[in-house]
């Protein structure tokens, strides 16, 4: 078995930088996804009200549902900052290149998710609350 330590070849000092960007990209992304759902879901339900104006407060869900993909990518990116350990006062680092890759990925595993799902709900939202109107 291997034993990890904390050096220079293993926690490079530019490591941090990985997990910074992963986070900041979770956050980007999935506040995009949440704009962009709740902007083509609420073009949907001002189409809507023009035709069925009593239906307005019932078809918002579409947009709630857009508005929270935007905490889910903050909540990731507050766990993600918050588990990248600040440097010594040497200059080194406990924070491995391996764990920056790894909050890397999930940064933007979650904001690209969040980016696709903004967009599905906004479409979705659109063109079933428009539907709703028709009815």
């Amino acid at each position: 078995m291997t034993e990890v330590v904390a050096g220079y070849d293993t926690c490079p000092v530019y490591a941090p930088a990985f997990g910074y960007i992963g986070a900041a990209g979770c956050m980007i992304l999935a506040n995009f996804g949440s704009a962009w759902g709740t902007w083509k879901a609420g073009c949907g339900v001002c189409k809507m009200g023009i035709i069925h104006p009593a239906g307005i407060i019932k078809n918002i869900v579409p947009i709630v549902m857009a508005g929270v993909l935007g905490i889910y990518g903050l909540i990731v990116a507050v766990i993600i900052t918050q588990s990248i350990s600040t440097p010594a006062y040497d200059g080194t680092t406990t924070y491995s290149l391996y764990t920056s890759y790894a909050h890397l990925a999930a940064g933007l595993c979650c904001g690209c998710s969040c980016l696709a799902a903004g967009g599905t709900i906004g479409v979705i939202g659109d063109v079933g609350v428009q539907c709703f109107g028709l009815k």
